[in-house]
Order: C-alpha cells, then structure tokens, then sequence
C-alpha cells in the first residue's frame, strides 16, 4: 500500500509543496512544532533512511541546505534544525525545522496549523527559492 507521502507525490491527497525534482519533493508537515517547518522527501518509497541510495541521499541533503536558506529567509529563527525519525510514516523524510532552542525540536509541541497560513509559508518559501533560480520551487 502507498504511503501517504506516495498519495500526496500522486496528487491523491493535497499537499503544501515547495519543491518537486525527479527524485524528491518537499511539503509543510500539518502538524508543525513550530510556523516553518517541512519535510523534504524521496519520490521513492524507502522505509530505513539508511536504505536510501547514496546518490538520493547526497541529492537529499543538498535540496534540505537550498530550502533551509530560503526558510531562514522567510521564518526568523537562529538555525533550521534537522530530524530524521521515521517512525509515524514508513517513507523516509527529513524535517526542516526553524529552531531557536533544542525545545523547537521537540515533537510534542507539534500541533495542527490552518490550512490557509501553511499555505502561505509555503508559498513564501517558494517565492524566495524561485527568486533564487530554483525552478523545481515552481509547484502548486
């Protein structure tokens, strides 16, 4: 069974997209720790973050430095924290998150957010990636 990452590639179920290449895709997660944070995504369906082919994961981290910049851009925080857990969703995802302190990392404050300002963080981060050249911020 596809994953819900796989749905939402598929435009099965709707998505706040600020990236899309060939081999990733990157969303607002609807349950944020804090306004700003995403995932970025592998189009294929990996379970183990360290299953990943090398060449994806090297892929990966470079699109997650790109998006990271355009959020510091838009979200003012002191640095975007990186988590890969893998546990609610058997397709890995890294997590871009605006931190000003290790407690901006915790899940446990992570609550809904309105479709209407994920939407607009979305767009805002695309904005300043399209601005940057990065035509794969191009998505609806």
């Amino acid at each position: 069974m596809a994953s819900i990452f796989t749905k939402i590639i598929n435009r099965e179920i709707p998505g706040h997209f600020v990236w899309e290449d060939d081999l990733c895709f990157s969303i607002m997660t609807i349950q944020p720790i804090k306004q700003g944070h995403l995932m970025v995504i592998p189009k294929e369906e990996v379970d183990h973050w360290d299953d990943v082919p090398e060449t994806t994961a090297t892929h990966l981290m470079a699109v997650s430095q790109k998006i990271a910049k355009a959020i510091k851009a838009v979200i003012p925080c002191k640095r975007i924290g990186v988590s890969i857990v893998g546990i609610e969703v058997p397709h890995t995802h890294i997590h871009l998150m605006p931190m000003d302190t290790t407690a901006d990392m915790d899940f446990k404050n992570s609550q809904e957010m309105s479709h209407d300002l994920l939407a607009d963080t979305a767009a805002s981060i695309r904005e300043i990636l399209v601005s940057q050249g990065y035509r794969e911020a191009k998505v609806e």
